[in-house]
């Protein structure tokens, strides 16, 4: 089982997880760091999500792991 784990010492709170991702990230609206909504993606298509939103993080803040 896939799981996203978000590094909050590392987030810059850039955004870019929630515009990839809306559905499984959103931000904190104290520090505008990333918040995981869905910590286990619950398809193939929110993995997917998930994946992109990794893969575009600037602080690379988030990982998937096994």
């Amino acid at each position: 089982m896939t799981k996203i784990v978000a590094d909050l010492d590392r987030c810059v709170g850039a955004g870019q997880c929630v515009l990839t991702d809306p559905e499984g990230f959103d931000q904190s609206e104290e520090d505008g760091t990333v918040v995981v909504l869905q910590d286990t993606p619950a398809d193939d298509e929110a993995l997917k999500r998930a994946r992109g939103a990794v893969e575009i993080c600037p602080s690379r803040a988030l990982s998937l792991t096994e």
